[in-house]
């Protein structure tokens, strides 16, 4: 089990102020000694958080890989293929939205996400897509070419009650299973924190979970090293037992 730390919420801290600190080459080092597999930086249209320059330079300064959340754009496809990060997870995005609501209408985007798909995969970027965990999506998403989707498991993450988690527990396993069958690799985030992450990270078909809020919320408190390393640490027990 891989855990990529999504560090969008350490540039939201430098952003507030416009300072030049936090430095993301340092929270990409620090995550990395933590245990990270992957850095995970969401390029948004409103530069809300990650700037250009931050996703422009990262390359510089990692050692494990970079995977860059953007929506099907024009603009992001030619910044992607400039960057060329190794994997790219398409997402979709309003202005209005605090973060990520919900996965992609793979079927509505149709030939647009399908052309986006084509251009990164030609540059050389493996491209993930960010869907809900619905086997009715399946059709669509192989479409695509994608080889990689990442499930939303936000709807999970804040269900109110045991019965209704449970619920979305088993549509995150059903889909994890039917995508995998299917030769797709299953990751899995959103709204995952040090409480509700175990259940998910033992699905045994998932490859990655990208986590990110929850982890910096956690370093103001033990450090950004050792909030990556515990939550490292919880889903690698879960998948061991």
């Amino acid at each position: 089990m891989k855990l990529g730390v999504n560090i969008d919420h350490v540039a939201t801290l430098r952003q507030a102020r416009h300072t030049p600190y936090p430095s993301i080459p340092d929270a990409i080092r620090t995550v990395e000694r933590g245990g990270a597999d992957a850095i995970t930086m969401h390029l948004r249209e409103d530069r809300r958080h990650i700037q250009d320059a931050d996703i422009l330079t990262a390359h510089d300064h990692l050692t494990t890989h970079l995977n860059m959340e953007m929506a099907a754009t024009d603009e992001m496809v030619g910044i992607a293929l400039k960057v060329q990060p190794s994997d790219c997870c398409i997402v979709p995005e309003k202005r209005e939205e605090l973060t990520t609501e919900g996965g992609l209408d793979v079927s509505g985007m149709g030939q647009r996400l399908i052309n986006a798909c084509a251009r990164l995969r030609e540059g050389g970027v493996r491209v993930s897509l960010f869907v809900e965990p619905d086997v009715a999506l399946l059709d669509a998403i192989l479409a695509t070419g994608a080889p990689v989707i990442e499930l939303h498991t936000g709807t999970y993450a804040s269900a109110a009650g045991a019965a209704a988690r449970a619920a979305e527990l088993e549509r995150i396993r059903a889909m994890t299973a039917a995508a995998h069958a299917a030769g797709i690799q299953v990751n899995a985030g959103h709204g995952l924190d040090y409480e509700n992450v175990t259940t998910v990270a033992a699905i045994p078909e998932l490859v990655e979970l990208n986590i990110g809020h929850s982890i910096v919320a956690r370093a103001l408190f033990v450090g950004l090293e050792q909030a990556t390393r515990e939550m490292k640490a919880l889903i690698l027990a879960a998948r061991a037992s």
